[in-house]
């Protein structure tokens, strides 16, 4: 144990490194989270301020037309 947490000569550059790692993250985490509680304020400010919305229209059934395929002409068909 003592042999991995010497780091073959190199815990002075490894566990410093770790540790300046993991206090970042844990940093950047918090500051995540702090910006996210801050814009989910000003979002609810936001919409309270916004006028309120019309009322949706109700859908009107639409009566579908049918297609017609265009026609070819005798003179169409036959230059073909």
């Amino acid at each position: 144990m003592e042999e991995f947490l010497n780091m073959g000569g190199y815990a002075v550059y490894v566990w410093p490194s770790y540790g300046l790692t993991a206090l970042f993250m844990i940093a950047l985490t918090l500051s995540s989270l702090h910006t996210l509680s801050k814009r989910k304020r000003q979002l609810a400010e936001l919409e309270a301020k916004r006028p309120p919305r019309r009322a949706p229209r109700t859908a009107q059934p639409q009566t579908a037309q049918p297609q017609t395929a265009p026609t070819q002409t005798a003179q169409e068909s036959s230059s073909s």
